[in-house]
């Protein structure tokens, strides 16, 4: 199985609750692609280093899975690039 380190940014005007959700709903797309997440963390909301789509300020997430096929890191990029709701994610495949 291969390993990967997914951190992504929610934009700052979402409720909390909202935020949690959107978490939710990447963590099972993972998962309904057939990835096995190890780890979940919410890091809480950080000042960004530079301004992202006109946000200052985020809140950020990494996920360490593990998946046999790229199928679930596909589909994750692929709906993190649609979201409205994340403005910044991040891809890593670690190494063995």
């Amino acid at each position: 199985m291969k390993k990967y380190e997914i951190m992504f940014i929610v934009k700052p005007t979402l409720g909390e609750e909202e935020v949690t959700k959107v978490a939710e709903n990447f963590e099972n797309i993972l998962k309904n692609n057939g990835a096995t997440v190890t780890e979940t963390e919410a890091l809480g909301q950080k000042k960004l280093a530079y301004e992202i789509k006109k946000f200052n300020s985020g809140y950020y997430f990494l996920f360490t899975l593990e998946a046999n096929d790229d199928k679930a890191i596909k589909e994750f990029d692929r709906l993190a690039l649609i979201s409205s709701d994340v403005i910044r994610h991040l891809i890593t495949k670690l190494e063995k």
